[in-house]
């Protein structure tokens, strides 16, 4: 295969992995991907590898992440070639791991045979690049190959391996069908064999509860208000919007939970404090909690802090602990910062909230918060459990328009849902708003764009899954350990 069609093959491959995730759905799709991009590696050297890995990296990025555009630019109003420019970087910056990821298997694998290249060393080598791009520069997990599995039966280990346990056997899958292509007959009914055997397991444990169920009807209001992000922090647009959510809340009858969206009252709670009172009273009245997501300001410290704050008979306040990069906080120097203010841009740091802070509380309940994408971090959310008995993500979405993103955040949920053995509820300004099972089935959810409620019951559950209890060092120690053989055999070959 001649050098320029290897390249456009790659970048097909990648951008069509994006179809394994939502909305797309067809997981299916992912191990084949992952064959085509194994075969591209086959007869390369590390150089080639490298090249092929990053054609194969921009196609999977700028397919699935071609809405940092629309955040930067539509929402956000930043000028279109800086716009461009940013969103590059950033789909670079996750490329480079794939190229890496490339690279790393060529050269630890010179002479691979058919099957220990991409049945042994490739998928370890996927897995410990892909933990890697999930926090090496605050980290961004988006894309991570095993949300795409988790309403398949590969997702019967996410409360075991947690989603890269999954992407590893995905990517297995994957080097098992390219290594039966290139076997004999008698390898490729074997391999089929094995696939379908291991996938008629996983489906007995697909429906299997890792954690207690309490036994306690849980009665929750979720809170839609489609506030456009054009509008949002117009002072205008400030008391119709308070109005809004109190309005759809006391709507609502008899609901032990209401949680509204990040920042869904667009102001700082000194600003409104009248309000903060009149809705603290009537959740007091109704015997209701109340979790709303408000941007909060230190005086002391001079600091401002993304928070969802509890209102009712148990008041409480969580601090946003996993910020975006350029988006909540700017690592820049003066003279950088000061261009952003010139240009109407943001610019002002939000500090970060500690690490261990105590659950909130609903009805004696405790609830693991999110904010946003700190969703993307599995092994962040299970710093409160197995204390916490649900899950609370609250998000703007409105920042990305009808794209594909609120989808993917979506899926993000469910993994998290799954691997914890929990009831996720999330509430976003402008949608998804969705209430999860512990088996990461979406149970209900309101249509984008649209104001409303979404009221449901769940159930609290106690008790640790195996991944709750261990997070994701298992996995990516043995992906490690599976790599230390051709490392320290190509260290003696020199």
């Amino acid at each position: 295969m001649n050098g320029r069609a290897s390249y456009g093959l790659a970048t097909l491959a990648g951008a069509a992995l994006v179809l394994s995730f939502a909305p797309f759905s067809f997981p299916w799709l992912a191990p084949l991907c992952i064959a085509a991009f194994i075969a591209l590696l086959a007869h390369a050297d590390p150089r080639t590898a490298a090249l092929r890995s990053l054609c194969f990296g921009l196609g999977l990025f700028a397919a699935g992440t071609y809405w940092l555009y629309v955040s930067l630019n539509v929402m956000g109003g930043l000028w279109p070639p800086v716009a461009v420019l940013l969103m590059l970087c950033m789909i670079l910056a996750n490329t480079a791991f794939i190229v890496v990821a490339g690279y790393t298997t060529v050269r630890l694998t010179p002479h691979s045979g058919h099957w220990y290249r991409p049945v042994v060393v490739f998928p370890a080598v996927w897995v410990v690049f892909e933990w890697a791009r999930g926090w090496v520069f605050t980290g961004f997990p988006f894309l991570s190959i095993g949300y795409g599995q988790v309403e398949t039966p590969l997702g019967a280990l996410a409360p075991v391996t947690g989603v890269y346990g999954v992407s590893w056997l995905t990517v297995l899958i994957g080097g098992l069908i390219y290594a039966s292509v290139r076997g004999t007959l008698r390898s490729r009914v074997a391999v089929i064999f094995a696939v379908v055997a291991l996938l008629a397991v996983l489906q007995t444990q697909n429906g299997r509860y890792w954690t207690s169920d309490s036994g306690r009807d849980f009665k929750v209001g979720l809170v839609q208000g489609a506030v456009p992000q054009q509008v949002k922090w117009a002072a205008a647009q400030l008391q119709p919007t308070l109005d809004l959510y109190l309005r759809l809340s006391l709507e609502m009858q008899n609901r032990d939970l209401i949680v509204w969206p990040e920042a869904a009252i667009p102001a700082l709670p000194f600003e409104v404090s009248d309000y903060a009172a009149q809705v603290n009273e009537e959740m007091r009245a109704r015997d209701t909690q109340l979790f709303t997501g408000i941007l909060n300001y230190d005086v002391e410290r001079g600091e401002y802090a993304n928070t969802l704050w509890a209102l009712g008979a148990e008041p409480g306040l969580y601090r946003k602990r996993h910020l975006v990069m350029f988006g909540e906080y700017f690592p820049l120097p003066d003279f950088a910062r000061r261009w952003l203010r010139i240009m109407n841009l943001p610019s002002e740091n939000i500090a970060p909230g500690p690490r261990w802070q105590e659950p909130l509380l609903a009805k004696g309940v405790p609830v693991a918060a999110t904010i946003c994408w700190e969703l993307a971090f599995g092994s962040e959310q299970i710093d409160f459990l197995p204390r916490a008995e649900l899950l609370v993500n609250v998000s703007n979405d409105a920042w990305f328009g009808d794209t594909i993103m609120p989808h993917q955040h979506l899926q993000i949920g469910q993994m998290r849902a799954r691997e914890t053995g929990r009831f996720l509820l999330r509430a976003t300004n402008s949608g998804i708003t969705a209430v999860v099972n512990p088996l990461g089935k979406v149970e209900q959810t309101i249509p984008q764009f649209v104001p409303g409620v979404l009221e449901a019951t769940v159930r609290p559950h106690t008790g640790a899954t195996p991944y709750v209890k261990v997070g994701n060092w298992p996995v990516i120690s043995l992906a490690v350990l599976f790599l230390l053989a051709p490392a320290l055999k190509l260290r003696r070959s020199y």
